[in-house]
């Protein structure tokens, strides 16, 4: 096991630490304890900056099912680098905020971090793993812990049904995405993601590359909340602020962003991977912003502009897929830097901002910005930390968030100059939508700063009395503005140690050996079409802020009952019906239904098993000759069980009964098996015993009239189940074409297990294990009975001591 394998561990192995701290240290925050794991997990992986840079990848493999070809392999390279830094850069932040922000007296911190340590290691193993199975298995376990931090305040009907929603939503995607992987692997004979990557040219006109393609995309929409999947989103803002700061703007729903690019190399130049990612995107960036115009939460807000920004970035991986088609690529693959470049702008400012409202709600206690406003003079840290993010968030200058911007509007404008998949048709819709989404990015962002922090101070409207928040919940907000402005001021920062990078692992065909991307990111272009778009989203996006109360009516025009949440909650209702009515249907309680199930699956299953593989076979040449005594012991088995059945009196169906194990006894007396015919006839006699005593304490046998129907389904279930066991013993014996196992006891009962009776060394000694297992069954049950003969027995002090004898 490597250093890097332990960096994606070490998050679950401090989990199991973290309710014992809890317990022994509780005067101290629990936050002190973890936060020390992700900022040294951040010093780890930027100590691989220089390698990615100039190095194709690190690969560290551990084996783990080499038989089906599972590896635990861990692949550093500048994509997979760029999320870790950001799981593990933004974790630090997150830790820190949640200390201040989560009360030690009033909060289960223990359960807190647990969970936020889960899903922080599962995420690095999704993003370094490079094997798709372990993918997979890490992909399940951020829906898991994400569920667990969503319902974290569980009390709450809101928190539980939020968790549900977004659990439900993406394990849905994440059983589709290993549908896609699983058909990758019979395409490619692998389930590592460079060697697929590899055959990539190889699979585009296999068949199952479109299904493989559909279900990789569900996976993905579904994490990166993409319509029409984005509906878990605003309802997971029902969590802890450090939670929704954490999962729902840096790490969680970048996922999908990340299998997207990761896949890329694989489905890129192929029509139907550019048009679902580009149009889903795009309309998703159109319908986030759309939406979020309305909201008056504050999270629920930034729980839409996050739709819109990971539509945004969706958009343009999928219009920058097109680029690996040109010769020159550069001139398209701006698509590709813009993603990138914003999905680092939108961890720092849409991380500060869900910190900002954080902060608002824990000094004011609401989010309603109808209640809020005029906190500027009162929280001015807060006020400036929320201008510079939502001024990033709108594409103002000189934020990092206008940078990234531009580029967008630059990607989505070369869409007209393509002249592949038939762009020149449909082309012009993303530029449009990117517009007009880009015009309400600019009101919501506006309506964020300026209706919480500006206006009129409604005191009477606030539960609590505002005040600035303290230093160490300022400190991350700060620490993320601080890096909008930077990466505003010096955008090259980071251009060539990790953006770069970064673009060589979703483009990696594109370049020869040696060559770079010549990223040079800047300012000023010019009065150029993109300048002409921005102008034109600031002065829209300033009149509509202006005028929104006269407009906003047009969001009453939806009727409430045709929405994708009433779809999903009537879904909800009608399978919880359907599954009532179904289970009401099969679940009679009367065994004698149970059974009928039983038996009459086995029935279908074995018999059309052997019908399918033609294995009924009668051939009998080495069968023993049948005796007059074995043809005797059958009539009498076959008249007791015969009369067992049709018997009116308990007393004569267990004579009948009796008689049936007695005969097999007698069989295997006659087959020289004296040890199991002894054993034989004492279960038997037992077994009679209990009957009897069992019988002894039930009312007297009542014969009830039975339908025909009711018989007839009877005989049929017992025939069918009678003729396929003989069947199957039949074609078992008659069809065996090795060596028995019963030969291999005959030779080895004395030497290896010291006896010459083969029955008994079965048992004691190749079997020791099963045989003790079956006594502490039998113990078990011993002791169960033995209790509620006491609870029987007990009468008044059985009362007395708490339980009532039923």
């Amino acid at each position: 096991m490597t250093f890097l394998h332990w960096a994606i561990l070490f998050p679950f192995l401090f989990a199991f630490m973290v309710p014992f701290l809890y317990k022994t240290f509780r005067k101290i925050h629990t936050g002190w304890f973890v936060l020390p794991l992700p900022i040294c997990l951040f010093i780890f992986f930027l100590q691989f900056l220089p390698g990615v840079k100039y190095k194709e990848g690190i690969v560290q493999t551990v084996k783990w099912i080499p038989s089906l070809g599972i590896d635990f392999a861990v692949y550093v390279d500048g994509l997979s680098l760029l999320f870790a830094l950001l799981i593990t850069g933004i974790g630090s932040l997150v830790v820190l905020y949640s200390i201040y922000y989560l009360s030690k007296e009033k909060e289960q911190l223990n359960a807190f971090y647990v969970y936020l340590l889960m899903f922080m290691g599962s995420m690095l193993g999704v993003v370094l793993t490079d094997n798709t199975i372990v993918l997979y298995t890490f992909w399940e376990i951020t829906s898991f812990s994400s569920f667990l931090l969503i319902g974290y305040w569980h009390y709450r009907e809101r928190s539980r049904y939020g968790a549900l929603k977004s659990m439900l939503i993406t394990v849905f995607g994440g059983l589709s995405m290993l549908g896609g992987f699983i058909l990758l692997y019979i395409m490619t004979g692998t389930f590592s993601i460079r060697e697929t990557i590899a055959q990539s040219s190889s699979i585009a006109d296999n068949g199952l590359f479109i299904p493989a393609l559909i279900l990789l995309l569900l996976g993905a929409f579904t994490k990166s909340a993409q319509f029409p999947f984005y509906i878990w989103l605003p309802d997971a803002m029902e969590a802890p602020t450090p939670v929704s700061a954490y999962l729902h703007s840096a790490t969680m729903v970048k996922a999908g962003i990340y299998l997207v690019a990761r896949f890329t190399p694989v489905f890129a130049g192929s029509a139907e991977w550019f048009w679902i990612v580009s149009l889903f995107g795009i309309f998703t960036l159109f319908w986030g912003s759309f939406h979020a115009v309305k909201q008056t939460d504050l999270k629920a807000m930034l729980a839409f502009s996050t739709v819109s920004q990971l539509g945004m970035i969706m958009s343009l991986l999928g219009v920058g897929s097109a680029a690996l088609l040109f010769d020159h690529f550069e001139f398209y693959s701006v698509a590709i830097l813009a993603a990138i470049f914003h999905l680092i702008n939108h961890a720092t400012f849409k991380g500060s901002l869900f910190m900002v409202a954080g902060i608002v709600d824990h000094e004011t206690g609401t989010r309603d910005i109808r209640k809020l406003g005029g906190l500027m003079s009162l929280m001015p840290i807060t006020f400036t930390i929320g201008l510079i993010g939502a001024f990033s968030m709108a594409g103002l200058p000189p934020f990092n968030g206008f940078l990234s911007k531009e580029m967008f509007f630059t990607g989505m404008i070369r869409v007209l100059n393509m002249d592949v998949f038939q762009t020149e048709t449909w082309g012009f819709l993303l530029p449009v939508l990117a517009w007009i989404g880009s015009i309400f990015t600019f009101i919501y962002s506006m309506m964020f700063v300026f209706k919480t922090f500006a206006g009129k101070l409604q005191l009477e409207n606030l539960p609590k009395k505002p005040h600035e928040a303290p230093i160490g919940m300022l400190i991350p907000p700060i620490v993320l503005a601080s890096l909008v402005v930077i990466f505003g001021f010096f955008p090259n920062l980071l251009a060539y140690s990790l953006i770069e990078p970064a673009m060589k692992s979703v483009m990696p065909s594109v370049l020869k050996d040696g060559e770079h991307f010549h990223i040079h990111i800047s300012h000023w272009h010019g009065f150029t079409a993109e300048f002409w778009m921005t102008v034109g989203v600031v002065v829209l996006g300033i009149f509509l802020y202006l005028t929104a109360s006269k407009w906003k009516r047009v969001y009453d025009l939806q009727p409430k009952w045709m929405t994708l949440n009433q779809l999903y909650d009537h879904s909800l209702k009608t399978a919880g019906k359907t599954s009532n009515r179904l289970t009401s249907f099969y679940m009679t309680g009367f065994i004698r239904d149970y059974l009928i199930y039983i038996f009459a699956f086995m029935i279908m299953a074995v018999g059309a098993t052997m019908i399918i593989k033609q294995s009924i076979s009668f051939a009998a040449d080495d069968a023993a000759p049948v005796g007059i005594y074995e043809l005797i012991l059958s009539i009498v088995m076959i008249a007791g069980s015969i009369t067992a059945v049709l018997a009116r009196s308990r007393l004569t169906a267990i004579i009948a009964l009796s008689s049936v194990g007695y005969s097999l006894a007698l069989f295997f007396v006659l087959f020289r098996a004296p040890d199991l015919a002894l054993t034989q006839l004492v279960i038997e006699t037992i077994s009679t015993a209990l009957f009897l005593l069992a019988f002894y304490f039930l009312p007297e046998l009542q014969k009830k009239d039975k339908t025909r129907r009711f018989r007839l389904v009877n005989f049929i279930i017992s025939a069918g189940v009678g003729g396929i066991v003989t069947l199957l013993a039949i074609s078992a014996s008659s069809e065996r074409t090795g060596k028995t196992i019963a030969e291999y006891f005959l030779e080895t009962s004395y030497s290896l297990g010291g006896g010459y009776n083969v029955v008994n060394v079965i048992l004691v000694d190749f079997r020791g294990f099963d045989t003790l297992f079956e006594i502490t069954v039998l113990a078990i049950a011993a002791l169960a009975v033995y209790s509620m003969i006491r609870l029987r027995t007990g009468g008044k002090d059985v009362e007395e001591n708490g339980f009532k004898n039923e």
